[in-house]
Order: C-alpha cells, then structure tokens, then sequence
C-alpha cells in the first residue's frame, strides 16, 4: 500500500484511533514509541498509557509526554492520556481497563500496542485500511501470515515456543487465526462492545487469545495483515513462566466452556 492511500484511510475516513498502550518499567522506551505513534498520518489518534505504577518512573514519563503533545486543534481533544493504575495487576486488566476508557472518550477504533519498539507503528494505518476495505472487527499484526517475520535475533527457542504456543491454540478453539496469540491489533468499538470486555476471565498474556476467540465465536470477521515483529529496543521481557503456564490452560478452558 502506498502512503497517500495510507493517509486516505486515517484522515479521509475522519475515523476515531485509540492506540491502548499499557506500560510497566519502559522508561527507556515510551517516549521513542509515544513519538512515533502520534507523527502517524491519521487524523483523529489518540494515544492512551495505561501505566502500572511502574517504579522506574514511566508513568511520570507519560504525563510529562501528553502535557508536551498537547490538544488536537481541529477536534480539540487531549493527544495523548495516561490512566494510572495503582499495582501491577495483568496485563489482561490493563489492556480491559485501557479499552473501556477509549470506548468510553468515544474512539471507532482501538489499536493494542506494545511501548518497548517490538511492533512496527508504521503498519497501524495499513491495519485500520484493512479493517475498512473488509469490514472486519479485528486485525491482527501477523508474524505467521506471508510477508510476516521475527527479528534475526530471536533465538532459535523463542521462535519455537511462540510457533508452538499459536499451533496449540488455534489447534484447541479452531478460530483460523494464524497469529492467535499475537499483541498487536485493530479492533472496531462495535467488536469490543459485543465481546463485553468486562466479562474477560484472563489476567494476563492469554487475554490476546480470549479476546479474538470470544471476538470470532460472537461472529466477527478477523483478517491478518503482515508485520515483521522485532525485538524490544531497551529493558527486559514481562513474560514470566506464570503467564506461559495460563496462556496453556486458558485454550483448554475456553473450549470445555464452549462444550
């Protein structure tokens, strides 16, 4: 896609963008990711943080960035929002809790983003053009469709296990989604609204494979959009064996709810 189509999508379509960013310990991280996000050619993005009282200081990071970026002229809204929360609770609760505050301001869509550089800001308009062209409620930043990739630098487990933890999840729900366990996605408000966000049994990463499931399940059209997912620019991975473990459970308990 070329970037005036790009622009066509976001500031032709007048359409409503929350980028939900939750962030705990990326102090060296957000304010790259925050500045990248909001030079996005898209009229009407927003950027919301949702910070888990991080203690190296991100959250205060994150106030200092919206009071620099700002209103937006023309609708004359806040750039950039911060919705702190008192303790790291999941990231599961961080992302239901961002999602419930842009539908609530009022957003059409919302993008899930990582703050440590790993996905590639540059695709949100090709996702939000997907997401008009098909109707479709959900797209998924994929690393397993073609066109897709990792960084070179994943070692050869990393892959493995992230190649393993998709065949298994889509092997137990059936959705079709090829990259179920993926972070980074477009949602329609209508899809969010229909799945009821509040209702979410997962706390933290297997919230990304209950949300499409239940999302698919209810009726919504997913489509994939390739993107090559790098590696985070600074700091250390949150992905503890505890939230390995759910995201194993978690397919199995959906299906038996289902049966």
């Amino acid at each position: 896609m070329t970037q005036p189509e790009e622009r066509r999508a976001g500031e032709g379509g007048g359409h409503a963008v929350t980028v939900v960013m939750p962030t705990y310990n990326e102090a060296g991280n957000l304010a790259r990711t925050a500045e990248a996000v909001l030079g996005l050619p898209l009229g009407g993005l927003r950027l919301l943080v949702v910070d888990d009282d991080s203690p190296d200081g991100t959250g205060r990071i994150a106030d200092e960035l919206a009071e620099k970026y700002g209103v937006d002229g023309p609708s004359g809204h806040r750039r950039m929002g911060v919705l702190h929360r008192t303790r790291k609770d999941g990231l599961g609760r961080a992302y239901t809790a961002g999602m419930t505050a842009a539908l609530a301001e009022g957003a059409d869509y919302v993008v899930q983003m990582d703050a440590d550089g790993s996905h590639p800001v540059e695709a949100v308009p090709r996702m939000l053009d997907a997401a008009l062209s098909s109707g479709a409620g959900l797209v998924v930043g994929s690393r397993y469709v073609a066109g897709g990739s990792l960084d070179e630098r994943w070692g050869a487990h990393r892959v493995l296990l992230s190649r393993f933890a998709n065949a298994y999840a889509r092997a137990v729900l059936g959705t079709g989604i090829k990259d179920i366990t993926a972070g980074f996605n477009l949602w329609s408000a209508a899809t969010l609204r229909d799945v009821g966000l509040s209702t979410l049994d997962s706390a933290g990463y297997s919230f990304q494979v209950e949300l499409k499931y239940r999302a698919v399940r209810a009726g919504h059209r997913a489509v994939e959009v390739p993107i090559r997912f790098g590696e985070r620019t600074e700091g250390a991975s949150k992905m503890t064996l505890r939230a390995q473990l759910e995201s194993a459970v978690v397919p199995v308990r959906l299906r038996l709810k289902r049966w």
